[in-house]
Order: structure tokens, then sequence, then C-alpha cells
């Protein structure tokens, strides 16, 4: 008699240790409950979960793994959110390159192994594990982030003062920190700091006027006024922020630079690189937010549509040439660059990248920063780099023709190499390195990509709405007689959930490969607009063409697609 049944299931039937009727009968209240079979097996004590990862491991021909000789300190369980942990009941337990391994129960779940790999970007593979030890490590690493969450929380209503900051105080002057660290200047800066964090803003701007001072958040690349406090305080609170960055506060002449690091919990902190700007009416403190989770988002989670992430990810697997990303400051190049370093970061490339400023802290890369004061340029750190037997080399940004050159040399011999540039779209990055004085040869054989981008605010789920435009309107806009039949527009209308009736970025690219006909353009020194023309030609999006993408999935509306494009 052939089982009704398959998988795990003919197995564990097949062997004696389950009968059809408990199969059925638990897979149903699986269903219901919402858990994992394996679970309910477990739960319902008809098979102890040593002789089930055992079958598991022999049905799926997949190893037997022992938790509990994991180190919980070296898991990049926090790769994943917890929700999807929690609610797959699947647990990261080790990270090679762009592989992820899954501790499971029960690796049929096929669903829930392809929406873990759909949200981190990297190639899953299950590990078995005993279902007991699973739910238990689960449970722990879920306690771990909620204790986590309530510090954060208990730091913000509470205990602001007691926030741990790694700065060193032994070279300032006594009447400066003193001056500075009094109660509730102390306080009123920490909570600068998390009300940031909390909001999601990418960077605070304290501005002093002759009667005002001004804090603004950069939230969803929008500048916002949060706070006039008294003017009285600004000198404190620019004392503070020096102090705690590292900063010279003596000096109020000239622009600073520094950096402060934030540790929220154990497992995480958050850097901010701050710049002092001496103005009429005193300093002016701007301060980026550089959080290191979100540059392991995926290069799913990017933004590219299907088309631009297959040129992307095969421009990465080539062992030479240059990959550039152009767009202005805050564009999110860098996430770009960092999610392509990401997924070549394996034991078996050397990866060195020079920066200015080294803004993430990457595990298994090199990255050196540039200071121009002890001559350390980004050309010098090139040569350096070219003598260390690199496979991939990232530079910050091509900013001269000297260091454009050196890059050229190391894409036409036998590295990749991936760099920003400053321009509006990407044919422009092509006519930019020309007219820095890049023969046209040369570029033409060792550019393989350039990608422009940009970051639209996203539409709040909550409250976005359907509007209907005319078809003129769309027309003039740009939109296609075919595209415009199809097209359901959406606009913000603003709730609790949001700000304005957006919530979030979402990116939109331009992605142009250097093909055989976009080389010929370059070697007869074609401008943007012939290159652009012919990466129309060939079926590649524009940065217009992907914003109105973008509109068509309610993603963004077509105003924030104008204000962009």
């Amino acid at each position: 008699m052939t089982l009704p049944i398959g998988g795990l299931a003919r197995r564990l039937v097949s062997n004696g240790l389950l009968n059809e009727a408990q199969a059925f009968s638990s897979m149903e209240l699986a269903k219901r409950t919402n858990t994992s079979w394996v679970s309910q097996l477990v739960a319902g004590k008809l098979i102890d979960s040593r002789t089930i990862a055992q079958t598991v491991a022999v049905e799926f021909g997949t190893p037997l793994f022992d938790l509990s000789t994991l180190d919980p300190q070296y898991s990049p369980a926090n790769l994943v959110n917890p929700s999807l942990i929690s609610q797959h009941h699947m647990l990261p337990i080790y990270r090679r390159g762009n592989q992820l391994f899954l501790a499971v129960s029960d690796p049929a779940n096929l669903t829930a192994l392809n929406e873990i790999k759909f949200h981190t970007g990297m190639t899953v593979d299950a590990v078995v594990v005993e279902e007991e030890e699973l739910t238990l490590a689960i449970e722990r690493f879920i306690e771990q982030q909620e204790s986590s969450e309530k510090a954060v929380c208990e730091l913000h209503e509470m205990n602001l003062e007691e926030l741990k900051f790694e700065i060193d105080l032994d070279e300032e002057t006594d009447q400066d920190i003193d001056a500075a660290d009094t109660a509730p200047v102390v306080k009123a800066v920490n909570k600068i700091l998390l009300d940031a964090i909390k909001s999601g803003a990418s960077d605070i701007h304290l501005e002093p006027y002759e009667k005002t001072y001004r804090i603004r958040f950069r939230t969803d690349g929008v500048l916002h006024e949060i706070a006039k406090p008294p003017i009285s305080i600004a000198g404190r609170i620019s004392a503070r922020l020096k102090i705690m960055s590292q900063m010279d506060i003596s000096e109020r002449r000239i622009p600073q630079d520094g950096r402060i690091r934030l540790k929220l919990s154990r497992q995480r902190s958050i850097d901010f690189r701050v710049s002092t700007l001496p103005t009429l009416w005193g300093e002016k403190i701007v301060l980026r937010i550089l959080d290191p989770s979100q540059t392991q988002l995926g290069v799913d989670s990017l933004g590219f549509e299907k088309s631009q992430k297959k040129l992307f990810t095969e421009a990465l697997q080539k062992t030479q040439g240059m990959i550039l990303v152009t767009g202005p400051t805050g564009s999110g190049k860098t996430v770009s660059l960092y999610t392509g370093l990401g997924l070549l970061n394996t034991a078996h490339r050397n990866i060195s990248t020079a920066e200015d400023p080294v803004e993430i802290n990457l595990e298994g890369i090199n990255q050196v920063q540039i200071n121009t004061r002890t001559g350390l340029g980004f050309a010098t750190t090139l040569r350096a780099f070219l003598r260390q037997d690199p496979d991939v080399i990232m530079v910050g940004e091509v900013r001269d023709l000297e260091t454009a050159e050196i890059a050229i040399k190391a894409a036409q011999t036998g590295h990749l190499v991936l760099s920003t540039l400053h321009t509006n779209s990407a044919p422009e990055a092509v006519t930019r390195l020309l007219n820095m004085g890049i023969p046209a040869y040369n570029l033409a054989t060792s550019l393989t990509l350039v990608i422009a981008q940009r970051l639209a605010r996203r539409l709040c789920g909550h409250c976005k709405e359907i509007t209907t435009l005319p078809e003129k309107l769309l027309k003039e806009e740009g939109v296609t007689e075919q595209f415009s039949t199809k097209l359901v527009t959406y606009r913000a209308t603003g709730c609790k959930h949001c700000r304005n009736g957006y919530k979030g970025r979402v990116a939109i690219y331009e992605v142009v490969p250097i093909t055989e006909a976009v080389s010929r353009i370059i070697i007869r020194n074609g401008n943007s607009l012939d290159i652009a023309e012919q990466a129309r030609k060939e079926g590649f999006y524009s940065l217009r063409r992907s914003a109105l993408l973008k509109v068509a999935q309610g993603l963004t509306s077509l105003e924030e697609a104008n204000r962009l494009t």
C-alpha cells in the first residue's frame, strides 16, 4: 500500500515511529496553530526531538549539528529580523561570504527558507538540529533582543546621562570640560542623539544664529526643524559634542572633523561622523548617523529592478574592470558599494578600501583611512594596494586625474575596482572621466558598469491613497501610452505612522553596462547624450524611467519622482 504522504512523514511512518492518523492530525494542528510540523510532533510528545533530528538528517542527506557547540557571540542572527526567526523557527548560525547557514528542525519548510533568502539577499543552506535545542536557542536570542530594546528605551526615558560613549577626555582643558559636562547639557545632547536614532534620521544639524538656535533632523532625505533651544546654551552643546568627538574645543576658527561611537547594547553600536563649521554667530555642527546594520540589507533590499540587479551581480563576479556608482551626497552610494563588497567578501578574496572617511567597519576587509595631512592620499594608497596582492579595490571617490589613472590601470591589470563619482547620471560619469584626461581607449576597455542613483521618499503603507491623474498630464510627465493605461498612482496623505505621508526611502537606479556599442561611442569621444541614447536603444532604464516604475509599483508618488528626476 502506498502512503498518501511523502517526505519526512513517509519516512517516520515507514520506520514505525508514527502512524498515518497521527501524521495527518499533527499536520492539521500545526497548520491551525501556525507552527512547524516538527515542533508540533515534539510538543505533542509523539516523538522525541533527537529521533526526529536523526531521521531528518538521513531523509534529507543533511548533517546533524549540535547547537550546544555554537558560540552565540559569533552568530550572524542580526542579519535576520527577529520576527522572521520566530515566525519560521529558524536561526542563523554561521555566515561564509554570501552564504548563510540556518539551524532548522524541518528543512522541508521551503517557504521559510525562500523568505529569509529574499530578505537577506544571501544564499541559504539548512543545517538540521534538534527541535528542543533550536527552541531554546531561539528563545535566548529573542530575550536578548528584547532586553536590548528595553535597555535603549530605558536610556531614552530615564538614564540619558549614563549612555556609553567611547570618548577620551585626558587632553581637554578643565575649564572647557566643566562648562560642557554639566548634567543638563549632557542630558540634552544625549536626548538629541537618541531622538535622531529613533526617528530614523540620517543627519543632525545644530545651527546658531544671532538670536536663535535651531536643531534640525534630516529624515527620509528632507530636513525638519525639531527644536529651538535658547541661544545661551549653544556654546555648551557645541563644546560637549566636540569633547565627545575628540576635537580641539579651544579651536573655534577653523572647521574640524571627529567621530562619536554610541553603544546601544552589547551587539549594536551607532557611529556619528561629526563636522564643525565656524559661522558668523558660532559653530554650526552636523552629525552624520552611521548605522552598520544598514549595510547588511542584501542586494535584494537595495531597490534594483530585476534586470538591473542581474547587471550589478554579473559585474561583481568579473575578475577585473571598474564599477562606478554616481549620484549626489546622501543618495545611498555608500550602501550600494558596501553591499557589493559584502557579496564579494569571502576567504578567497583580498579586498582593500581607501576611504575618506571610513564610514562603516567591515570585518574581513582591509580599510584605509585617507589622511592628506600625513601625505596618505588616494593616489598614494592605491599605489600601495597594487603591491599588496589585491583582488578587489574600493576607492571612496575618484577626485582627481592621478587617482583616476591609477584606478583605471588597476582595472586593466586583473583587479576589480569599485568607486564613486559625483555626476547627475550614468552617461555623464563617462564624459566626466574623459574631461579629467583619461584616454578614451583606456576608459572603454576598463569601465564595466556605471550606476546612477537617487533616494526617493517611500509612501506610507498605512495612509497612501489612490489618485487619478489625467492622461494628458501622464504624457507630459514622460509616461508612455502603453504604461499610462496600466498606471495606478498614489498620493501622500499623512498619519500617525509617518511624516507627511512618507516613511522610509526607496532607491531609484540607472544601470548602464559598457557594451560594445557604448565602447565605440567612448572611443570616438561621443558625449553623454550619445551614450544615453544608446543605453535607451539597448533597453536600459534611465533614472526617469526607473522613478516612474517605482510610482507604478505604488512605492512613491509622482511628485517625489518629479523632485528627483
